[in-house]
């Protein structure tokens, strides 16, 4: 007899079904979605600060400005608006998802044309309104193609669309990175701003041909406990824009969260641990690769191709196939298979620590450590997006990305210190170690919140029509 949980669990596909995931017309689009949400990061990060030291901008001045990327870690705040608030005309004609993602892209093209056209040397603050604006923008833009993705295609095909999504981003650094750079180099600082500038058109142009997702913007559950905000409303004596404003923030900030902790009781404890504890192992080790490769002896053109555009290959490489491994096996499956193997890679750079500057050793590294990472990184956004109800998409994702950063970026600042302390072998140890706690948590969620068993709301069912997609 079939048990309800059986039920609910997706088919397994055979390896061939599996691969035919990357064929899916949304997964495809998500490459250039996933390009234009990663252009604007280095234009107001690394390469930003580039072009101002390069204008002989002070340090001072410079690192100032690096606060422009707060907008990233704070578009928790705003999510709920860009959630419920529809945008005049635009949202009408495109949908709610496809308006915002086109109202961002707007922002994100007429910064960059900004910072272009404008003088650093001459006009600092300008320059600084210029990169709020766009950085703005790029975190808008990130919320809405994270509801996108998430509400676009069923469950079992989000690794591939975080699959997709991750290779895009990751070509989109290169771009805006070395890109940008090159263009400098062979022409000037404005061109190379408003070739960028242009480039966003790609994703322009992917928003304008993708359909907008079709969602239940309401479950019985969700209906309930709105239904008990207007009952609250109904039985005070606010009126007029007071009661309205207290409507709206009720039903697109405090819902979002009652309706998690209703949805998984207790366990959102376990839920929210899991995510806040995932990265913690990667991100800890990450801060000190570049110092370990050159305090073991390796140069920099070593690290630079080993490092970087060898293991961005194997990042991409992991991301596609976890991608492929959700379809295949599920996200519970691979969620506890990349929680073992991200600490566990981690010991080959303990190993290389003992070997020494030999180029085989630290081609081995990278490509265990960034295969599994480029896995880790669509299986885990594919569990982010399991969790999220579709009438609160934008909010309930962009808290657990805010969870999934925040205690491995502040524990990575003792990082220096630890590996003065106990040395490269040990250091790379103890960051295997701190991966314990997450598959302890993986292996309590597979009993208590399987995604692979829970109905997803609103959302498109494993069996949905392909004509619809």
């Amino acid at each position: 007899m079939t048990t309800a949980a059986e039920a609910q669990r997706p088919p397994r596909r055979d390896w061939r079904a599996a691969l035919a995931v990357y064929r899916h017309p949304r997964v495809i689009g998500m490459l250039f979605l996933g390009f234009a949400a990663g252009l604007p990061l280095l234009l107001t990060g690394g390469t930003f600060t580039a072009w101002l030291r390069d204008l002989g901008v002070e340090l001072a001045s410079i690192g100032f400005l690096s606060w422009v990327g707060m907008a990233y870690s704070i578009k928790v705040f705003w999510a709920p608006i860009v959630d419920r608030m529809p945008l005049p005309f635009l949202t009408r004609i495109f949908g709610r998802r496809r308006a915002w993602m086109l109202a961002a892209q707007a922002t994100i093209m007429l910064g960059l044309f900004g910072i272009a056209f404008t003088d650093p040397t001459e006009q600092l603050w300008l320059v600084a309104v210029w990169a709020v604006l766009t950085a703005f923008g790029a975190a808008t833009q990130d919320i809405a193609i994270d509801a996108y993705r998430i509400e676009a295609v069923s469950q079992e095909r989000q690794g591939a669309m975080a699959a997709a999504y991750v290779f895009g981003y990751r070509v989109a650094l290169l771009t805006a990175g070395a890109g940008a750079l090159h263009i400098a180099a062979a022409g000037s600082w404005s061109l190379s701003y408003a070739t960028m500038a242009a480039l966003m058109l790609v994703g322009v142009i992917c928003t304008l041909i993708v359909r907008e997702p079709e969602v239940a913007r309401r479950d019985s559950a969700t209906a309930r406990l709105e239904d008990r905000v207007v009952h609250y409303l109904n039985n005070t004596s606010d009126t007029g824009w007071w009661r309205g404003l207290k409507a709206w923030f009720i039903g697109a900030v405090i819902c979002p969260f009652v309706e998690f902790w209703q949805r998984f009781g207790k366990t959102a404890l376990v839920v929210i641990a899991f995510i806040a504890v995932f990265r913690i192992s990667d991100i800890f080790m990450g801060v000190m690769a570049n110092p370990f490769y050159l305090d073991i002896g390796f140069t920099k053109d070593e690290i630079a191709n080993i490092a970087a555009a060898f293991g961005l290959a194997m990042t991409l490489t992991g991301a596609a196939l976890g991608g492929l491994l959700v379809v295949r096996f599920g996200i519970m499956r691979m969620l506890i298979a990349t929680a073992i193997l991200a600490p566990l890679t981690n010991l080959t750079f303990s190993w290389l620590a003992t070997l020494g500057p030999e180029t085989y050793g630290l081609v081995f590294a990278i490509m265990a450590d960034n295969l599994s990472g480029g896995m880790a990184i669509s299986v885990f956004i594919a569990y982010l997006s399991s969790l999220t109800n579709s009438a609160y998409t934008a909010t309930q994702y962009a808290l657990f990305s805010s969870i999934m950063t925040l205690p491995g970026q502040f524990l990575a600042g003792f990082t220096g210190v630890l590996a003065e302390h106990i040395g490269w072998f040990w250091f790379f140890a103890s960051s295997a170690l701190i991966g314990i706690p997450t598959i302890l948590l993986a292996l309590a969620l597979m009993r208590c919140a399987n995604p692979d068993h829970m109905p997803q709301p609103g959302r498109p069912a494993a069996t949905e029509s392909p004509a619809r997609d």
